[in-house]
């Protein structure tokens, strides 16, 4: 006879259980998201959570669907892929639809994705992401709206903005610096846009002989070019290319919207390589979480891997995760509140009473529980207070005879006697 392994108590690797009180920051996290965006506008859409793998096959290559996907074959053979962004799929469904969408989309959705990764802080195999975008605007109106409503939600929550910066690039800009300032090849172009994406990750020293190792005697160029802070100090020739004028018209846009803590900063670049134009990341300026929590930016060309017409887009994403860590540094988390509003309590035979009760003030649009026990009344009220539910009454004989209810409050300890429709309004 074969033994039975004892089954683990803990989620698969990577993932989360969402306990009540997890699931209510969860909820108030989406809340805001979608509150925002739709003041902005922006519609929700969903899809499904499997993908064919060719389609990140075409976006970002192999060898990313082989080590960061979940990609398995079902039983009629095709290779399947567990969504690990969204990005490709409102992209697919974009294409598919065009000819009957209404230009320009403002889109949005709040996906739970799944990429296989060492685990970390600010980084899980699954976590949720709100995704923001907008197609059919070509100009750099459209990438100042979505950095605003990155901005307003950051400020939804309750940041300041001397906790975070928004660093902005541009992709077409730092093409042109490569390409043409430098006159890289296109391997040393390819492999200095990656190490850059690496900078604030590195220190100065290993950062500045890596680059040496891939530019030799134009590293030095290069390196005074990313120490540029401010757009209007890049060199004559950089600021007046296509990419330059782009950026300095998104930083005044910005500006003129009330934003005053966006910067140009040359390091981002974003490790995706279907952006075409400006670049942006969100960094924490706390040093407990000094990181990037999310960014995004514009990908004229991605909708066109489908052989069809080409359709702009831009936007970004923002996971649950670090904007998670990022609420618990500055204690911006809501206090816990459960949905329920009043517990009621019964004493021995009144069980039917009190749900009957309950049924009446529910009609009315509380939110009632009922303890179904036959304990003392004191561990039912117990169970009230442990529970967060701010209000609690006990039926009994009285109670019934009555229609007049002790209705105390669990926070402050304040007892009122009132009859069913006072409760209602008591307790809303």
């Amino acid at each position: 006879m074969t033994s039975k392994s004892k089954l683990s108590l803990e989620p698969y690797k990577g993932t989360r259980d969402f306990y009540p009180r997890d699931q209510f920051i969860q909820n108030y996290i989406f809340s805001v998201w979608k509150k925002v965006v739709e003041k902005y506008g922006y519609l929700e859409y969903g899809a499904s959570i499997l993908e064919e793998s060719e389609l990140y096959r075409a976006k970002s290559g192999d060898e990313i669907v082989k080590e960061q996907t979940y990609t398995f074959t079902d039983r009629g053979g095709r290779e399947v892929t567990i969504r690990p962004e969204m990005t490709p799929t409102v992209a697919r469904m974009v294409a598919q639809k065009r000819r009957h969408l209404n230009f320009p989309l403002r889109w949005y959705s709040i996906p739970n994705l799944f990429r296989y990764e060492r685990p970390q802080r600010g980084r899980l195999r699954e976590h949720w992401q709100l995704n923001v975008d907008m197609f059919g605007v070509e100009g750099v109106e459209a990438d100042a709206e979505v950095i605003s409503t990155a901005y307003d939600i950051m400020k939804a929550f309750g940041a300041k903005d001397e906790h975070f910066e928004i660093r902005v690039n541009n992709r077409r800009l730092m093409n042109y610096i490569l390409a043409e300032h430098l006159s890289l090849t296109e391997e040393q172009s390819h492999k200095a846009s990656k190490l850059v994406d690496k900078m604030h990750k590195m220190e100065a020293v290993p950062f500045s002989k890596a680059m040496q190792e891939i530019l030799a005697e134009k590293s030095e160029m290069f390196l005074k070019v990313l120490r540029v802070k401010d757009v209007g100090s890049l060199d004559p020739s950089i600021l007046n290319s296509a990419g330059g004028q782009e950026l300095k018209l998104i930083m005044e846009k910005l500006k003129a919207m009330g934003i005053k803590n966006a910067l140009y900063d040359p390091a981002v670049v974003r490790g995706f390589d279907y952006y075409t134009g400006m670049v942006f990341e969100v960094y924490d300026l706390n040093p407990k979480n000094n990181r990037s929590l999310f960014g995004g930016g514009r990908y004229d060309d991605l909708v066109g891997i489908f052989g069809v017409e080409k359709i702009t887009g831009t936007g970004w994403a923002m996971g649950d995760v670090t904007i998670r860590d990022f609420l618990e540094t500055y204690n911006l988390l809501p206090e816990y509140y459960p949905p329920v509003g009043l517990y009621i309590c019964h004493l021995n035979n009144h069980l039917e009473d009190a749900n009957q009760l309950a049924s009446d003030l529910r009609s009315q649009g509380l939110n009632v529980a009922v303890d179904l026990t036959d304990r003392k009344v004191s561990a039912q009220v117990k169970t009230a207070d442990k529970e967060n539910i701010p209000y609690v009454l006990v039926v009994g004989e009285e109670e019934v005879k009555t229609g007049k209810y002790k209705v105390k409050s669990l926070k402050n300890s304040t007892e009122h006697t009132l009859d069913k429709n006072e409760i209602i309004a008591q307790v809303k």
